[in-house]
């Protein structure tokens, strides 16, 4: 399960609860079934102390055994989890006692809460329920959070009912919740106007602008970085920096706002917004038609014309940047663009193996070192890009390790010198980490990506029951 807010971090919190949260403005952690998770030596080693008394919804115990078993299975590539790229930081696990756990990382990470709260691995299931494999496991999920299962009709609705027995009394405040798959922005939407639906994840700015304008409350987390056009660095036509760096000259990102978001969206100009200690005065994207068709020609003539494909998610926002950067490619000469449209189950296996030429990806930045290392260094599962430059490694390297504001400004101050330069990626937006809600719903409190809290949700409609 991917934790971010338009993912399964609303099921994954509230079937398993948090180990830990964090501030999404201050990036300050806090505990929930942890008490703490501290390091004594910069990150080599961690030490996580649970609750006493923790017990999953099946009367097995959550204690260090239990966040060990679910640690080791996300850190094995042949589980295949979205996590693995968070998980594989860690090198080894101990049980000290039943409520600590010691944590050996694979190299020092002083700031790895923040990555671990915007994973999988704060999210603990029942080791009994796991060994009985994936099938039985999907079938009844367990863990100890707010709400537990009560059914789930695939691709359509999960029907969650109020755990009694949760640490946090009296938490949950809603008896049940029901959770819908509706992967339309414009449908989400009418759900939240027409009263059919009380919470909705959104992402899409245009949509959010709607919303406000219609009255109706959105919460967005404050981010860095944002969505941006994937280039294969691996591969012909992207392994050549010049034809990247010629797509990324060529393209109009205000027209592909116009296009998607109606004008609405937040384009990265640059990779940390100024309210961030990170940020620099250095542009991300330059737009120069005569450059790039002097690039095309100049790769054309060396019998390298840049012809790739798209690959692009099946919702509309995925395929409208998509058809909106066929078009204004169509406009050059020597540059093919074509597009394949493919399912989200479908699609992150291309990317992992590398079966692609340009997909849209995303960094979206709170602590940078969760999202950059993650996503650019060479030695990253994450880096899906393949880019693999030893100064924006050392870099990454060091704002990971580095203890001093100071220190860390510096360094990623060359990483975005780096990405400038190496031209893997087109920011085209800002994401939009965010919930729409109806009027009569509160307690809307998230964490890290966007992730909401179910167990704070409470409606004025069950009040006057």
């Amino acid at each position: 399960m991917v934790n971010a807010w338009m993912a399964q971090s609303l099921v994954g919190n509230a079937l398993y609860g948090t180990l830990m949260t964090n501030d999404v403005e201050t990036f300050e952690v806090g505990h929930a079934l942890a008490t703490s998770f501290v390091s004594e030596d910069g990150g080599a080693t961690f030490t996580l102390t649970l609750r006493p008394d923790l017990a999953f919804t099946d009367g097995t115990l959550l204690d260090a055994a239990a966040v060990k078993h679910n640690w080791d299975r996300l850190r094995d590539p042949k589980v295949g989890s979205p996590s693995l790229t968070q998980a594989a930081q860690v090198a080894s696990t101990e049980v000290v006692d039943p409520l600590t756990l010691r944590v050996v990382m694979a190299a020092p990470n002083p700031h790895f809460a923040q990555s671990l709260v915007t994973s999988g691995m704060n999210w603990i299931a029942s080791p009994d329920a796991l060994q009985k494999g994936q099938s039985e496991f999907d079938k009844n999920p367990i863990g100890a959070g707010p709400f537990r299962l009560a059914s789930w009709s695939r691709q359509n609705r999960i029907e969650l009912t109020r755990n009694p027995d949760y640490w946090d009394h009296p938490k949950p405040y809603l008896d049940a919740l029901t959770i819908r798959t509706v992967p339309d922005t414009n449908q989400r939407l009418n759900a939240i106007t027409t009263g059919s639906a009380d919470l909705a994840m959104e992402a899409s700015w245009f949509t959010l602008s709607k919303a406000e304008a219609a009255g109706y409350p959105t919460y967005t987390v404050p981010t860095g970085g944002g969505q941006f056009l994937a280039f294969n660095t691996r591969k012909a036509p992207f392994d050549d920096v010049r034809a990247r760096r010629a797509v990324s000259l060529a393209l109009d990102l205000e027209a592909i706002d116009a296009a998607v978001y109606n004008s609405t969206g937040s384009i990265p100009e640059t990779l940390f917004p100024e309210v961030s200690p990170f940020h620099k005065d250095m542009a991300l994207h330059e737009k120069d038609r005569d450059a790039a068709k002097q690039l095309f020609d100049e790769l054309a003539a060396e019998g390298n014309p840049v012809d790739f494909t798209f690959l692009a998610y099946s919702s509309i926002e995925n395929k409208a940047v998509a058809e909106a950067v066929q078009a204004q490619l169509s406009t050059f000469e020597n540059v093919t663009a074509r597009i394949e449209i493919v399912e989200f189950v479908a699609g992150v296996p291309r990317l992992a193996a590398g079966d692609f030429d340009m997909a849209i990806l995303s960094a979206t930045i709170l602590d940078p070192d969760a999202s950059l290392w993650s996503v650019f260094h060479s030695d990253s599962r994450g880096n899906y890009t393949g880019i693999d430059d030893e100064e924006l490694d050392q870099a990454l390297d060091v704002g990971r390790v580095a203890k001093s504001t100071e220190e860390r400004v510096a360094a990623y101050e060359v990483v975005q010198q780096r990405l400038a330069d190496l031209d893997p990626a087109v920011w085209y937006v800002r994401s939009a980490p965010s919930v729409v809600t109806g009027k009569d719903t509160f307690g809307v409190a998230t964490y890290g990506m966007g992730s909401v809290l179910p167990e704070e949700l409470w409606t004025t409609e069950q009040e006057s029951k």
